[in-house]
Order: structure tokens, then sequence, then C-alpha cells
């Protein structure tokens, strides 16, 4: 088949910077510290802005063009089972080798569960056929379980007792598709559960709530043989005004609260910023705690406060979210990059989709050049260690073995003077630090 009229993208190097449908630094085989970049990477298309977004925005109307509006359908579950053929002929002539899908932006909602379990089970058949006939595997799915109207006050935490017993029915049935598909990960997005005001809400029942709905679905994981990384994916508003999991921390402390220990986290970059985090601030927190499982590669605009969902290219970010993959050794035990990202509305050819999907793929790679030779020159591990000197002496080894009390660190500054406190101080030099830091992209990305 060849339903795009594009072909399969391929590396093309460096020397023509402006061809737009070839990878200038994605070499899946190459080898960085040890491993092919393919599998420090593990690229996956997001099912749901890639083929269903139309481009739309709160002041216009769609303008995508996709090859598949040619065609009109009389039914929507025949179109979507036409899109399966689309999207897998797009991942193949990209070359990813991961997918990730919600629900119900594969198949179309029926008037009741049953019906929608059915015309579910009808794409599913075809998507695995695809996976068979392609090799592209399922990095994670999930259940969108905040589009619908009866979403409107919540899903797991929903006031109305019968959505908890509806969502429990529609996890059921997804987590049944991701045993079925082979998922890697399963993710869980609270995109409406939170509150809008506090004079309404009941905080601690609502999140017990949602901690039994947890428990729920990793019980039955277990009792069908899903072995899939499960993975909270923090967000900390929009569309609520609070979200439970607002960010990384928080995530944290809720599975350490309810002894979800079984959770690690799925961080996407533009979450991070609408949390007023850096994206590499979220993974090394995630990193610190043992908990990275799996990210979502898009960019906000700083200067827009809402979800932009933009393609990944900003190199200091990508270069900092791979230094500290890296220092973990890994995306999380079975994590990868997924593309939670949409071109922008003036972008809608569908060429864009794959330019859009090329330049993410770049600027991660990139990243991991860069990222790469700072490990090697163990430039910033020479920073930490300059910088926490004192602490690595045996006076400072004591204090964090817990060997010493109040009164003996007092006994040694008592006579010390201001002047010899500062004096004990080193600048940081943050400007030539980052300048350094400009320039190992420029070698890196020279040597590329």
């Amino acid at each position: 088949m060849d339903l795009w009229n594009v072909d399969k993208i391929p590396f093309v190097g460096t020397e023509n910077p402006a061809e737009g449908l070839g990878f200038h630094y994605y070499d899946p085989e190459r080898v960085v510290a040890g491993k092919k970049m393919k599998d420090w990477l593990r690229f996956a298309v997001a099912y749901w802005h890639t083929f269903n977004a139309q481009l739309n925005d709160n002041f216009g109307d769609p303008t995508a063009i996709r090859p598949w509006h040619k065609n009109t359908y009389s039914k929507p579950l025949d179109a979507s089972l036409a899109l399966v053929d689309y999207a897998f002929e797009f991942m193949s002539k990209l070359g990813v080798e991961y997918f990730c899908f919600h629900d119900r932006n594969v198949a179309p909602e029926g008037d009741t569960l049953r019906e929608t379990d059915k015309n579910l089970d009808a794409v599913i058949d075809k998507i695995e056929e695809n996976m068979k006939a392609t090799g592209i595997k399922l990095l994670w799915n999930t259940c969108d379980t905040f589009t619908d109207k009866r979403f409107v006050r919540g899903a797991s935490t929903a006031p109305n007792r019968h959505i908890f017993e509806y969502v429990a029915g529609q996890q059921r049935k997804s987590l049944e598709i991701a045993k079925r598909l082979g998922a890697e990960n399963y993710v869980f997005w609270g995109g409406r559960e939170g509150w809008e005001s506090l004079w309404n809400t009941d905080v601690k029942r609502e999140q017990d709530h949602m901690a039994e709905w947890f428990r729920m679905c990793h019980e039955y994981a277990e009792k069908i043989g899903l072995d899939a990384q499960f993975l909270i994916e923090p967000k900390p508003q929009e569309p609520t005004t609070h979200q439970y999991d607002w960010d990384v921390a928080a995530a944290l402390n809720f599975i350490k609260t309810y002894d979800l220990d079984f959770f690690r986290m799925n961080i996407e970059g533009n979450h991070a910023n609408l949390a007023r985090h850096s994206y590499g601030e979220e993974v090394r927190t995630a990193v610190d705690a043992d908990k990275l499982g799996s990210l979502d590669a898009n960019q906000g605009n700083k200067f827009v406060g809402w979800d932009m969902d933009e393609f990944p290219v900003d190199l200091y970010d990508t270069t900092q979210v791979m230094w500290e993959v890296m220092r973990a050794g890994s995306i999380g035990p079975k994590g990868g990059l997924n593309f939670d990202a949409k071109p922008r509305r003036t972008s809608f050819d569908p060429e864009d989709l794959f330019r859009s999907h090329i330049a993410g793929m770049d600027s991660y790679a990139a990243g991991l050049l860069v990222a790469d030779k700072m490990h090697q020159d163990h430039f910033i591990e020479n920073l930490l260690d300059d910088r926490y000197a004192s602490w690595n002496t045996p006076e400072g080894k004591a204090i964090e073995e817990h060997k010493e009390t109040l009164e003996s660190l007092e006994s040694r500054v008592l006579d010390m003077t201001e002047e010899q406190l500062v004096a004990g101080n080193k600048s940081d030099h943050l400007e030539s630090v980052m300048a350094t830091i400009n320039n190992y992209m420029i070698d890196a990305l020279r040597e590329a």
C-alpha cells in the first residue's frame, strides 16, 4: 500500500540541514554508550494527536488535510477501521517501533457500554493484525475517562457511584486489551480527577475512591496475567481547577500514602510546565525516587498558560531529559518516548505529520548525543563533586551517616567569624557553566 505518498524516512545525516524528510541525528542502529539509539529512545506515535487531531482551536475551525478525508464512510466504525491501515503505514514509514492509544480514540462509542465494547473489539482485531504484519508494538494504552459528558464531575472520583461503576467496566475491558496486545505499560491519566471548588468537594473521600480504583485495576491485571508497568501521568490543571496528580511530587506522595508502590511515573513536558516546573526537574524527581516509568515527548509555549502539545524542538530540554535518562540507565524498565504532540494549525499538509515527528525524533537524538558527550567527560559529575566538596570529607560523611549531634556540630563553629564562613563558599560560575553546555552542544552535533 501507499496511502501517504511518502517514502520511508531515511537517515540523511547533517550535510543538508534543510532536508525535511530525512533524519539528521536519529540513526536507529547507531550505538551510544553501549546501546543502540532506538533502544535508548524507544519512540512511539500517539494515536489521538497524530490521527485524530483536526488542528482546530478555540477560535477556528479544523484545518488538517489527511489522506483518509478523501473517503466518506457511512458509519463511524467503518472510518475507524479504515484509519488503522493509515496509522500503521505511517508508523512503518516513520520507522518507529511503538504506538499508544486511548480506547475511545480508536473506536466510536455505542449507545451502551456493551455496544461500545463490540465496536472496540472490531477495531482491536484489525490493530492486532497490523501489529503482527509490521512488528510495531504497543508501548501503552489507557482509558479515556474525561471526554464524554458522563465524566463531567470526574471518573473514579465522581460523586455519582454509577459513574465509578461504569469506569470499572470500561477499565476492565481496557486492561484486557492491554493483555491481548502485549502492552508494555498501562497509563492512568486523571483528566477530571480533581476539584473545581473545595466547598462542595470531599477531597479525602475522592482520593480514597481513586486509590481503591487503582487497587482493583492492579488486582485485575494480576488476575489476567497482564505484565505491564503501571504508570501515573501527572498534570496540575486543565480541565479542572486542581487535579490530584498535580506533579510528580504529588503523585509520589499519593502512591506512598495509599501504599500503591507498583506505580511509576509517565511524565509529560508540557504538563511539567503547567505545574511551573521544567521537564528536566520532573524527570529528575522521578529518577531520584526510582520511579521513572516512561515519557511523553512534547513542549509548551512559555507565553501561553495552557496545554499546547507542541512537538519538542528545544535542545536544552531534550539534552537535560536525556542526561537524566542516561544517569538512570533507561527510560524506566519498559518506558519510551511517546510523541503526545500535534503539528501547529498552520502545518496542515499530510507531509507535516512526518516533518513534525522527524523534528521531535531528531531533537531527542541530538539531546542524547550531547548528554553522552557530557557523561563521557564527567562534566556534570565534576561540577557536583566540586560544589559539594566539603560534604565529601570524613566530617561531612559523618553528618550524612547520622554520627553527629547538634552539640558536636555547634562546637565546630562557635568561634568562627562571618568572614571565615563566607570564605568557604565558592562561586558557581553559572554563566560559564551554561556557556560550556552550549559548547558541548556545538561539539557533539558537529561530530555527529
